[in-house]
C-alpha cells in the first residue's frame, strides 16, 4: 500500500523587543544567567503580569503578512503544567481567541506552489533554559540541571499551519520561507543558532487518497531547516514502518536525535484538556479596533513573495527574480535605484548576483560600495559601445574599489573601446601581413577564418577594438 504524510508546522518565534511580555526586563540574548529577572518573570507570589503593546503590533504585522484575519477581541488564559524551567508552573499563552487566525502562505516546494494554511498565530510568553550537565547534555542521563530565567517572560509567538504539508522537503520549504518573512518584517531576528526561532513538527501517515488523518506524532529538536527535513523525512518512514508491520502509531511526543538521525520517545502527548485552560484573571481582554490593525498595515515592509512578482514583471526570469529577492536588501535596493535611473532590469540583476556579490565576497566589505546610478552609468557604457563586456568587469572592479564613476575608471584604466576606423585600420593591415595562411584560406572560400583574425586584432588592441568595425574593415581588406 503507499502512504501519503501529513504534516503540519508550528513555529516558536521571539519577537525582538527591549522589555518581555509582561515586565519591564530587558530581553536582550546572552547576559550573564539569571540576570535579567524580576518577580514577575520569577513567578513570585503577588507580582502582576502587564503586556507589552509592542509585541502585540508584532505579532498584528506577522498575522497581517500572513493574510490572517485580526480578531477584534482577544483574550490571555493560564496554559498548565509543570516544568522546572517554568517557575509559576502556569504558562500565560491563548487558546480559543488568539490575536490572528485564518491566513495562508503559498510555498514552492516539488517543483510545485502550494497553499499552506495557517490556522492560528497567537501570543505567549517563552519559558526559561535549562542546561543538563553531563551524559552529552540529556536530561535522562543528566548529573544535574541549571536552570536560567533570563528567557523566561521573553515574547513569543507560535505559529501554528494546518496539516497541508505533504513532503518533507515541503516543510522545510515552508520554514524557510516563513523565516524570510518574518525576517523582512524585522519583528525578530530569527537565529536559529540562538533559538530565537524553533520549529516543531506534528507528523502523521495515511494510505494514499484517504480523507481520515492518521495519528500524531510531534517531533522536537530540530535546529535546522536541514534538521527539520531529515527529522521529518525519518518519522514518516519510521511510521510506515510501523502500520505496515500491523502495528499502531502512538500518539506522543518525540525527540529528533540529530547524531544518530532517529527520533526517540519522550513521552505520551498532551491533549488541551491536559493543560486545563482558564482565562487569565489578571489580564483584561484585548480589544484590537480597525484604527489600530490600519497603523500596523501601514508599516508593513514590501514582502518577499510581492518583491518576487514584481521582479518577474520587470522580466526576469524565474532564477534571476528568486536570487535577487532574496539577496541583501543592499543589493535589492541598489537594482531598484538603477532600474529607476534607466538600467535594463536583467542586466542590473545580473550584474548584481554575479560579478557584485563575487567581489563582496572576495574582499570581505561590510557596505557595498555601489549606487545605483554608478550601475546605470555602467550599463549605458556598455550598452552604447563605449566598453566591453569584458573590460566592464574590470571598469566594475575599479568602481568598487573607489576610484571613481564607470567612466571615470574607463578613461583612467584606458579601457575605452576603439571606434576609430582608421586608427584600428592600420592594426587590421600589421594583422593581416603577419598571417598570410589565414589570409589565403579565407580568400580559398575558408569563412570561418575571419573570426580567428578577428581574434588577433583583439588581442593587439587589448579587447578595446570594436569588434563590429573590425569585421567590416577585414572583409573590406580581404576582399
Amino acid at each position: 500500500m503507499t502512504y501519503e504524510p501529513v504534516i503540519g508546522v508550528e513555529t516558536h518565534i521571539e519577537l525582538s523587543t527591549q522589555s518581555k511580555m509582561f515586565c519591564g526586563c530587558s530581553a536582550e540574548f546572552g547576559g550573564p544567567p539569571n540576570t535579567n529577572v524580576c518577580p514577575v518573570c520569577l513567578g513570585l507570589p503577588g507580582a502582576l503580569p502587564v503586556p507589552n503593546r509592542r509585541a502585540i503590533e508584532h505579532i498584528m504585522a506577522i498575522g497581517l503578512a500572513l493574510d490572517c484575519e485580526v480578531s477584534e477581541r482577544s483574550v490571555f488564559h493560564r496554559k498548565n503544567y509543570f516544568y522546572a524551567d517554568l517557575p509559576k508552573n502556569y504558562q500565560i499563552s491563548q487558546f480559543d481567541i488568539p490575536v490572528c487566525r485564518d491566513g495562508h502562505l503559498d510555498v514552492l516546494a516539488d517543483g510545485e506552489t502550494r497553499r499552506v494554511g495557517i490556522e492560528r498565530a497567537h501570543m505567549e510568553e517563552d519559558t526559561g533554559k535549562s542546561t543538563h550537565v553531563g551524559a552529552g547534555g540529556r536530561i535522562h542521563a543528566a548529573e544535574s540541571t541549571l536552570l536560567d530565567f533570563n528567557r523566561s517572560g521573553v515574547p513569543l509567538v507560535e505559529i501554528v499551519s494546518k496539516p497541508d504539508i505533504g513532503s518533507a522537503a515541503a516543510a522545510r520549504a515552508y520554514a524557510q520561507q516563513l523565516r524570510a518573512v518574518v525576517a523582512e518584517l524585522g519583528v525578530s531576528d530569527v537565529r536559529l543558532e540562538e533559538g530565537s526561532i524553533r520549529f516543531d513538527a506534528n507528523i502523521s501517515v495515511r494510505p494514499a487518497g484517504a480523507d481520515a488523518l492518521g495519528t500524531k506524532v510531534e517531533v522536537k529538536n530540530m535546529n535546522s531547516f536541514r534538521s527539520l527535513e531529515r527529522a521529518v523525512a525519518h518519522e514518516v518512514s519510521r511510521q510506515v514502518e510501523v502500520v505496515e508491520a500491523g502495528g499502531d502509531v502512538i500518539q506522543e511526543t518525540r525527540h529528533w536525535d540529530e547524531e544518530a538521525a532517529v527520533t526517540r520517545s519522550m513521552r505520551v502527548k498532551e491533549g488541551s484538556s491536559d493543560y486545563r485552560y482558564f482565562s487569565e484573571p489578571d489580564l483584561v481582554p484585548m480589544v484590537i479596533d480597525e484604527k489600530w490593525v490600519a497603523a500596523v498595515r501601514a508599516s508593513l515592509p514590501e514582502l518577499p513573495a510581492d518583491r518576487l512578482a514584481r521582479y518577474r514583471e520587470q522580466g526576469l526570469d524565474e532564477r534571476l527574480a528568486t536570487a535577487l529577492s532574496g539577496s541583501a536588501a543592499a543589493l535589492r535596493e541598489v537594482h531598484d535605484s538603477a532600474v529607476a535611473e534607466g538600467a535594463e532590469p536583467r542586466q542590473a540583476a545580473n550584474w548584481l548576483t554575479g560579478q557584485v556579490t563575487a567581489w563582496m565576497r572576495r574582499s570581505g566589505a561590510g557596505d557595498l560600495p555601489l549606487t545605483g546610478a554608478q550601475l546605470a552609468e555602467l550599463t549605458a557604457i556598455i550598452d552604447e559601445g563605449i566598453v566591453s563586456a569584458s573590460a566592464a568587469k574590470e571598469v566594475l572592479e575599479g568602481t568598487l574599489s573607489g576610484e571613481g564613476s564607470p567612466r571615470a575608471v574607463a578613461e583612467a584604466r584606458d579601457l575605452l573601446r576603439m571606434s576609430d576606423a582608421s586608427e584600428l585600420d592600420a592594426v587590421v593591415a600589421e594583422v593581416v601581413a603577419q598571417s598570410p595562411e589565414a589570409v589565403e584560406s579565407y580568400r580559398s572560400g575558408e569563412r570561418k577564418v575571419l573570426g580567428f583574425l578577428v581574434g588577433r586584432v583583439m588581442k593587439a588592441t587589448g579587447g578595446r577594438a570594436d569588434p563590429k568595425i573590425v569585421n567590416r574593415l577585414l572583409r573590406d581588406r580581404l576582399g
